[in-house]
């Protein structure tokens, strides 16, 4: 398993020819108790630890030491781990420090107490069965001893008392939280019959339509679709099947802390890492439609940490929960949280503390960014036999990211509201030589649309939010639409664990304002977000050949009456209302074996103590923790 963890499993981990010669040899299973380890090989290396012809030294033996005789010397403990002592009555023993080395031991104890200062220091060999050699007194005077043996050692029983077999309290779900499943849901096949698909392709909104799902992908969409063997078939009548739903901006499943805001450049930092796949927010959002989440970092800084795009497999591991093929995405941030205009006396000191000190450190950082790769160009042109010689330049991984920026090979969201500087951030990439993937939040995007379409920049807004502070007066709900029909790709997106919820619902919103077409509209929270994250070959629309991320809706998707019925990962099946009603008659169920439980421990005497709630926060771009929940 560390193997696979550090994908280094095509090299090690296992006993397989032409992999690194890595193992060891013992007497026994490597879990017995009294195994003992013989030798440890690394990269073909022998270590040796115990010879092949290890001496069980634990026995019985009488001792003389100089001036000291018939002393009971006992040698206890495992053959590979043995513990001496002397033996002075029934009650009291001597603490003997004993070393062994193949046929080689070694004896230091006090005498006649442990917290005596005078110590006998001695030295020597197995003869046969029996110890002998030299050594000190107290004095320092060169002295002989030795120790025959009188009898085999004897295993003590075990008086302590044997593990329970326990009964199993309850069952483990996965994740383990409220909701969790009592096995990791399985992908099927469905056949989902005469449905209103919204394709978000050429074909439009399809009516009384199929759509067939399998091994996680989209095989076919048309009219009367045979059965094939093995499907599970689903009578979509009156429903609306869609792609799912994904969310540009999110904060959810983070564990402990959203911003790296100690300084003004953590390019090096990665929202990958801290990925919480037990977070509650995957199953409610699971419940309102979303199928993929880009986690961002927070606005706390101008240049801040790398992204990380997820499918919500609601079960899996951390990692299985990462978006294969994903290019990688960094937060960029504009404005008043990353000059600290609004964190309070404390946070004066930062540099950047105003706008142009935004725009001057982003330029050092990319001024910096370019002569670290220059370096690197260089040492790499240096032919292979004078590379040897040569010292490479100094790794750092800050850099390394704004590179990545550079070559294309990363790309940017960038936190921003104000005109003044979306401007300023479109001549410093254009300058510096990149591009600005996208702009979140974006609330006066519609001043702009002209420059993001001729940048080539996608927008990220928000629906209808303004006033909740300064920078956002001049939010109007018409941004998203004037921002579609200017050109320019955009979403709407939540930066809030509820709101993602009803993501649909704020697409929705640009119906009444603006005038999109409910088609348009849809896109702002399905295809559109997937373009702007490179992902539309995968996810984002119907079509045959895409993963199958898809939502089964009872109403209209752009209704306020609308619920999903069903939502598919890459064909399994997250969420549904029948498995939602099953898990809350279990959890009840569950809660009462509970608290029945509790009290039948009080009342037979166990100890008892205050109900802790432990609360999982919910991160926003500028939420900022002092560490005191680091470890909760």
């Amino acid at each position: 398993t560390p193997a696979s963890m550090m994908d280094i499993l095509d090299q090690t981990g296992t006993l397989e020819k032409g992999k690194v010669a890595n193992f060891i040899i013992c007497s026994d299973s490597i879990f017995k108790e009294k195994n003992v380890i013989y030798q440890n090989w690394v990269t073909g290396t022998m270590y040796v630890v115990n010879s092949f012809d290890f001496k069980d030294l634990r026995g019985n033996y009488t001792l003389t030491a100089g001036t000291l005789s018939n002393l009971m010397l006992q040698i206890e403990g495992s053959p590979s781990a043995p513990e001496a002592s002397i033996k002075l009555s029934d009650k009291e023993k001597l603490k003997v420090a004993l070393t062994t080395k193949d046929d080689l031991v070694s004896l230091s104890f006090r005498y006649p107490n442990d917290s005596s200062k005078e110590v006998y220091r001695l030295s020597g060999y197995l003869r046969e069965k029996n110890l002998t050699g030299t050594g000190q007194d107290p004095n320092g005077n060169w002295i002989n001893w030795n120790a025959q043996f009188t009898s085999s050692y004897t295993e003590k029983a075990d008086t302590s008392k044997k593990k329970e077999n326990l009964k199993s309290e309850g069952v483990v779900l996965y994740p383990f939280t409220g909701y969790g499943n009592s096995s990791l849901p399985k992908r099927e096949a469905y056949l989902f019959k005469n449905a209103t698909v919204w394709t978000n392709e050429s074909d439009g909104i399809l009516q009384a339509t199929d759509i067939l799902i399998e091994n996680g992908k989209i095989t076919k969409v048309g009219k009367a679709i045979t059965t094939p063997a093995g499907v599970q078939v689903i009578d979509a009548t009156g429903k609306h099947l869609t792609a799912g739903i994904i969310d540009e901006h999110s904060h959810i499943a983070i564990k402990q802390g959203v911003n790296e805001g100690t300084q003004a450049v953590t390019s090096e930092v990665r929202i990958g890492d801290v990925v919480d796949p037990t977070d509650i927010n995957i199953y409610r959002q699971l419940a309102g439609g979303v199928t993929s989440s880009h986690l961002l970092h927070g606005s706390a800084n101008p240049i801040g940490g790398q992204t990380q795009l997820i499918k919500l497999r609601w079960g899996s591991s951390s990692e299985a929960m990462k978006f294969e093929g994903w290019p990688g995405f960094i937060k960029f941030a504009l404005g008043e949280n990353v000059k600290q205009a609004n964190w309070g006396d404390l946070y004066t000191s930062r540099f950047p503390q105003t706008r142009m000190g935004v725009e001057q450190i982003m330029y050092d950082a990319f001024i910096r960014a370019k002569d670290y790769k220059q370096q690197w160009d260089n040492y790499n042109k240096i032919p292979a036999k004078q590379k040897s010689s040569a010292v490479a330049p100094r790794r750092d991984l800050e850099l390394d990211a704004l590179v990545e920026i550079l070559e294309a090979k990363r790309f940017i969201t960038c936190h921003s509201y104000v005109q003044s500087e979306i401007n300023m951030l479109l001549h410093l990439a254009d300058s510096m030589g990149f591009k600005v993937n996208t702009f979140t939040h974006i609330l006066e995007g519609y001043k702009v649309a002209d420059k993001m379409k001729e940048h080539g920049a996608f927008a990220s807004s928000f629906s209808d939010w303004w006033t909740y502070k300064y920078e956002v007066y001049d939010a109007i709900p018409h941004n998203p639409a004037i921002l579609t029909k200017a050109g320019v790709v955009t979403a709407v997106n939540s930066d809030d664990a509820e709101m993602a919820r009803r993501l649909n619902q704020e697409a929705a919103k640009s119906v009444k304002y603006g005038g999109l077409t409910e088609e348009e509209a849809f896109k702002l929270c399905t295809l559109n977000p997937a373009k702007m994250l490179h992902v539309d070959d995968k996810v984002g629309s119907i079509k045959e050949g895409k993963d199958a991320d898809v939502v089964l809706w009872n109403d209209d998707p752009l209704s306020i009456y609308a619920r999903p019925e069903m939502t598919l990962v890459d064909g399994t099946c997250y969420f549904s209302l029948q498995k939602d009603a099953e898990h809350e008659a279990w959890l009840q169920k569950e809660r009462m074996r509970l608290i029945a439980k509790m009290l039948q421990f009080k009342q037979q005497g166990s100890p008892t103590q205050k109900i802790q709630i432990d609360y999982s926060r919910e991160w926003h771009c500028d939420t900022i923790t002092d560490g005191t929940a680091v470890g909760k």
